[in-house]
């Protein structure tokens, strides 16, 4: 597994540097540099597109014991931070936001089953999302043998979400703590498998909640959408006439090679080059398409490494309070 994550890091970062220097490192220096101060504005719409999946995720709690929204905010933002400059193949920073969700004392089995489902939901509408891009690629008029390839490549990952959906249901955590636990033999491991079935009732039940679901589903599609926004604004800055739906389209297609080239941390070079085909289809220069791609990197730097900061911050407060409660306990022993 270490091995192939070097090897993807590697290859990811020799396309990128091989596409900055195909296409010249001082003019897509100055195409970025004209963005200026508006590099800022880019970083800081993601506050918008964050704040939807928030919403989404704070949904699928139960109304009893639902966590405040500022809180998850601040784990969602966390989450995706991991997940765009770690590399954890695109999921790690889920299972960061369940778990710092856990230790802040929510609900372990709610915030696992609330975060699956979270993630699966985000699967299924960016399918929709990808839909709508070729659909308007296809109004634009794009060569029928690229708009046929993009669908079958849809309909590729549409077959990947409901093996994963279909997965959950015949119980995806209870099989892999079972195959953990004939790997590993022991007490603490067929504990384990039991916790896990629990789990998977946990997550159906979640499904079961159709109206929760149905919400959550609806605000990742929304926020998906306000993603287009953020491409139109670094459009914008870079003084690049764009339409929406060119944005749209951009986005909708970017985001769907980024999630294909999980393998390869942060898609890096995957995504720049997805960027300049696909800005080839809508009439974009090569050195445009590389621009807009390179304003997206410099967002991620500015959020996410923030992020990972405050990611560091909670992990040395659960610490503490870790070193903390056992100082008390060895305290108490000592007393008796």
């Amino acid at each position: 597994m270490r091995t192939t994550t070097y090897l993807s890091i590697a290859l990811g970062l020799a396309l990128f540097i091989a596409l900055i220097a195909y296409y010249g490192v001082g003019e897509l220096a100055a195409a970025v540099a004209t963005a200026g101060w508006g590099l800022l504005g880019v970083a800081a719409y993601r506050s918008v597109t964050l704040g939807a999946n928030t919403v989404a995720w704070r949904v699928l709690f139960p109304a009893a014991n639902r966590p405040g929204f500022a809180g998850l905010l601040r784990l969602r933002w966390i989450g995706e931070s991991v997940n765009s400059l770690l590399p954890v193949g695109q999921v790690g920073g889920d299972f960061v936001r369940a778990r710092l969700a856990a230790r802040q004392g929510i609900s372990g089995a709610d915030a696992g089953a609330s975060t699956v489902v979270d993630f699966t939901l985000g699967l299924v509408t960016q399918v929709l999302f990808a839909l709508i891009g070729v659909a308007l690629l296809l109004r634009a008029g794009v060569d029928g043998q690229q708009g046929r390839t993009l669908l079958v490549g849809i309909l590729v990952a549409t077959l990947a979400v409901a093996a994963f959906y279909a997965a959950q249901r015949l119980g995806l955590f209870r099989g892999m703590a079972g195959l953990v636990g004939k790997l590993l033999p022991g007490r603490a491991w067929q504990s384990l498998a039991g916790d896990a079935a629990a789990f998977d009732r946990r997550i159906m039940d979640l499904y079961h909640s159709r109206r929760r679901v149905f919400l959550a589903g609806c605000w990742r599609m929304i926020g998906w959408l306000l993603h287009t926004g953020e491409t139109w604004l670094a459009f914008y800055f870079l003084g690049v006439p764009s339409s929406l739906a060119n944005a749209l389209v951009l986005e909708s297609l970017g985001a769907a090679v980024r999630s294909a080239a999980f393998v390869v941390p942060g898609a890096l070079g995957v995504q720049e080059g997805g960027f300049v085909v696909l800005g080839r289809t809508l009439g974009l220069t090569p050195e445009t398409a590389l621009a807009l791609a390179l304003v997206k990197r410099v967002r991620e730097l500015l959020v996410g490494g923030p992020g990972l900061a405050a990611w560091t911050v909670l992990e040395g407060e659960g610490l503490l309070r870790l070193m903390s409660r056992k100082s008390e306990q060895s305290a108490t022993g000592d007393r008796q």
